[in-house]
């Protein structure tokens, strides 16, 4: 006699120890324990009498059981072990809990982590925690196809960001072959979106390439009524034309005024964690305005760690909003004129102005070369060579800033 949904909410248990067994036909029963009701089918494999755990009542309720024994029978008709085939089929939901798109973003991440800058590392997994884990992080990532990346993708670009969306299909891209390689996946669903997305329009940093130009904001720099430290980070700026974080973080101890020469640590430098650990540090020569600038700021900072220290603790450098935010100050727009627009300034006019070779400026950069010859690149310094250059365009700007001679040029040619 068939089992009704009443009989099997109600039934209890007699307090047998083995439990009792209630049969629904072709070999489904309920066995009722102390401890709940069971769903077990009752089968027969290669001679031998088996059990099948189906599920537990209520979370399998009756109707659910026996589709189960259904599908059980079905197999057995095709020559199949049901409990053999639950066991594959727990096992590649077990697989696939692990291998979804965010176990192997972070195993990922945890693989390369060590090699990236902690900067770096921490956005690669903002970015995914931020668009891709609520989109597909817990689907398997087998699973996942072209078109729903591009879905995501599509929405990032309708925000306006579209170097981000650039740089999601790219870190995305970075999983899924990983996962290739480790073989979760068969391919990365992120290379049939080539050419899919819109084109990032690149916009270099604003800088001031005429020399009558560079004139007006050098006479500006030098009369700039904000505080001396900042007169000062904008003259080293354009005298030395480093990084705008270089010239920020610039520290005293790396200073050496009698020899005309700043050593900044290579783990200062923008360069990957390796390089930091094992590269040579970056020599900035040091023309005599320089040195002028930096012993003009020395008794009111010198004390400190920081050549330009932050005004609010003086234990962190100077932000880096500030050189811009001064620049905007003296009424140089930001598509005029931007603190790292400095190096744009300086290697426009070393090269058109001034015919100096393109390896001393792009060495005085801290430009690395990539490729075979980079390594061999970085240890040529052209440290005589790029002296003279720091002197020659310290005086060159000189120049400049009193304009009477370069106008005058300019205008005989």
């Amino acid at each position: 006699m068939a089992l009704t949904d009443t009989f099997v909410k109600n039934v209890k248990h007699s307090g047998r120890k083995a439990g009792d067994k209630y049969s629904d036909g072709q070999g489904l029963y309920l066995h009722v324990m102390e401890t709940g009701k069971y769903w077990r089918l009752a089968y027969r494999f290669a001679g031998k009498q088996k059990t099948l755990a189906i599920g537990v009542y209520p979370a399998v309720s009756l109707s659910k059981a026996r589709k189960a024994r259904d599908t059980a029978r079905e197999q057995l008709a095709e020559g199949m072990d049901p409990a053999a085939t639950k066991r594959a089929e727990k096992a590649a939901r077990a697989v696939a809990a692990a291998n979804t798109f965010e176990a192997v973003a972070r195993e990922f991440h945890a693989l390369k982590k060590p090699g990236w800058s902690p900067k770096y590392a921490d956005k690669w997994l903002g970015l995914m925690i931020g668009t891709w884990f609520p989109a597909i992080g817990r689907r398997p990532i087998t699973d996942i196809r072209s078109a729903e990346l591009l879905a995501t993708l599509r929405r990032v670009e309708a925000a306006g960001t579209i170097d981000k969306a650039h740089t999601l299909k790219q870190n995305a891209g970075q999983v899924f072959r990983y996962g290739v390689q480790t073989g979760r996946c068969e391919h990365d669903p992120t290379a049939a979106l080539t050419g899919a997305l819109a084109p990032v329009v690149v916009t270099h940093a604003a800088a001031l390439t005429d020399p009558v130009k560079v004139g007006e904001l050098l006479r500006a720099i030098d009369g700039y009524g904000g505080h001396p430290a900042t007169r000062a980070a904008l003259q080293l700026s354009a005298l030395l034309f480093q990084r705008p974080g270089n010239i920020r973080q610039l520290e005293w101890a790396w200073i050496d005024t009698e020899k005309a020469m700043i050593t900044i640590p290579y783990a200062s430098m923008k360069r990957t964690v390796e390089a930091k650990l094992n590269g040579r540090p970056h020599f900035v020569p040091l023309a005599p305005q320089a040195v002028a600038v930096l012993e003009g700021l020395r008794p009111l900072t010198g004390g400190r760690r920081y050549v330009f220290p932050s005004l609010r603790t003086g234990e962190r450098p100077m932000s880096d909003a500030t050189i811009n935010a001064a620049l905007r100050r003296m009424g140089f727009a930001a598509d005029e004129q931007s603190a790292h627009g400095f190096r744009a300034l300086a290697r426009t006019l070393l090269g058109e102005e001034l015919d100096t070779e393109p390896d001393f400026i792009e060495a005085q950069l801290a430009h690395a070369k990539s490729g075979p010859l980079g390594s061999a690149y970085d240890r040529t310094s052209f440290m005589r060579q790029r002296t003279a250059m720091m002197i020659q365009w310290a005086n060159y700007l000189d120049k400049l800033r009193r304009g009477a001679d370069v106008i005058e040029l300019r205008r005989a040619g």
